[in-house]
């Protein structure tokens, strides 16, 4: 007796799948001698493991999201209006309020400090002493970052101070 080849089996798998649905029944004629109630077992459990499958990785991803959803809602929240108008100017200049002021080595905004170093690092970095163009660059992209920030700074005081009147 001459075994199924793979197209068989596959047609075998596919017409009991089709079964156990209970989709497409009156145009699903077994084919004698190439599906067993086996097969048919088969489908079952393999379509059972692939929907079980989908529903947990499904889950899974619903689950991740809607935490990723509620901390970006709380940090929005503890940022304020301020922290919408920073991370603007974080994407703007390509640097977040940190890495600029890691290059420019200041802990607090203070705008004397930050010009001293500014100017410090800029001529350190003068390509015609010897220094490099890129963290020239990269330091004036700094004290850029942290100018706005200040600015920023400066309009939120300015706006507390003029509070509405009631």
């Amino acid at each position: 007796m001459r075994q199924p080849g793979c197209a068989a089996v596959l047609s075998c798998w596919a017409l009991s799948v089709r079964r156990w649905l209970g989709t497409g029944s009156r145009f699903c004629v077994p084919l004698p001698g190439r599906c067993t109630d086996g097969g048919l077992r088969q489908a079952k459990y393999l379509a059972q493991i692939i929907v079980m499958g989908v529903q947990v990785v499904g889950r899974a991803f619903a689950r991740a999201l809607r935490q990723e959803f509620a901390a970006s809602r709380a940090a929005a929240n503890a940022r304020g209006r301020a922290g919408h108008q920073s991370a603007a100017a974080s994407s703007l200049s390509g640097l977040s309020l940190q890495e600029a002021q890691q290059i420019l080595n200041v802990s607090k905004l203070s705008p004397e400090e930050i010009q001293k170093n500014y100017e410090h690092l800029f001529k350190v970095n003068d390509k015609s002493v010897g220094g490099s163009f890129y963290l020239q660059s990269k330091v004036v992209r700094a004290k850029e970052r942290l100018d706005e920030e200040l600015r920023i700074q400066a309009q939120e005081d300015r706006e507390k101070g003029q509070a509405p009147k009631t």
